[in-house]
This record gives C-alpha cells, structure tokens and sequence, in this order.
C-alpha cells in the first residue's frame, strides 16, 4: 500500500455537506476539521510535524521530549505486527494537542474527538481500529520509563507505575524526531 504524501495546499473537492465545527490550519497549511474528520485530510507531514514539536506531560519534564520520539520508542519496542500501529496509537494528538493523563480523564469530550480523529487516522492509513490492547500495554508501562529518566528527582511513584519497558529516552530535538517519525512510518507503512 503506497502512502504518497499529499502535495501541500492540496485542493479537495468542495463538499456540499456543512462541517461540523471550525476548522485548524495544520503546519503544510491544510484546513483539518477536528469536530469532522476526513481520512482523505489526514496527512502524515503534518502529523509528524505537530508530534515532534509537543513536549510529552505538558511540558513538566527534566528536557524536552516529543510525543513524536514517544512513538518512535514505542514502535521500535513492539512486537514487529505492531509497530505501525504504535507509532500511529497518539497521532489524532497532532490535531487536538497532547493532554496530561489527570486531565484527559475528566474532558469526556476529548475521548469523543480523540476516538473519531483515530478512526480517520486508521482509515487514511489502513490500520485495525480501536489500537490493539498491546499496544496500550506498552503505553502505559512506557510512563514508568518515563517518569524515571524525565521528572524531578526524586521521582514520585504514579498510579500507573509498572514495570518499565527498559528503554532510553533521548529528548531528541523536534526536527530530528519528524525526520525519525516520517523514517519510521515509511517502513513499517509498506
């Protein structure tokens, strides 16, 4: 399956049915409806640019750490039928922002949009949807590493604490973390 990147300012046809919200103008300069996803404006740019460019915990850690390099770690951890879809398991936060587990856990709504954007996301690149629970394994465990290596020391203990997946995190700056994420997806997406 090709996944060619969509030219940028890539015209679609205009649709007759109104959208629901407003729309975002994404790095590539694209209109995405977060309120009304489409898979056909789904990009893989912009996703990679707007992950390597958000700090992971809202931005409370020792040094900066992306969402994008968080997924690269993640795919390169997962058994191998499972890295695309860990790389792509926190790509709908390329269009609503990465929120704090506390926090996310009371903005119902959030889980709303979170859920439809995922599903235009595995759509646009054909991926299983809901993610598969492996993943959200790895996901949570992956705090426990995190948390160690990230936050002040000492680190308090979390309520997801687990046993860390054992890896290192680099807190790569954002241009190398894109570059990493378009790498990584271009292999595994074939």
């Amino acid at each position: 399956m090709s996944h060619a990147p969509i030219p940028p300012h890539a015209h679609y046809p205009v649709s007759s049915e109104p959208r629901r919200g407003d729309w975002i103008q994404t790095a590539s300069g694209r209109q995405f409806w977060p309120l009304d996803p489409r898979p056909d404006e789904v990009c893989i740019e912009d996703i990679a640019h707007a992950l390597s460019n958000q700090c992971r915990y809202g931005g409370h850690t020792k040094r900066f750490y992306s969402v994008a390099e968080h997924c690269c770690i993640l795919a390169a951890y997962a058994p191998e039928a499972l890295r695309f879809t860990a790389l792509m398991h926190d790509a709908a936060e390329a269009y609503l922002v990465d929120v704090p587990r506390p926090i996310k856990k009371s903005l119902v709504i959030y889980y709303d949009l979170e859920r439809e954007i995922e599903i235009a996301i595995a759509n646009r690149f054909g991926l299983m949807w809901p993610w598969h629970p492996d993943v959200m394994v790895l996901d949570t465990r992956i705090l426990t590493d995190e948390r160690q290596q990230l936050m002040a020391t000492p680190p308090i203990a979390w309520g997801t604490d687990a046993k860390p997946l054992g890896v290192t995190i680099e807190g790569l700056e954002p241009a190398i973390a894109k570059r990493r994420f378009l790498d990584l997806f271009e292999r595994l997406s074939k």
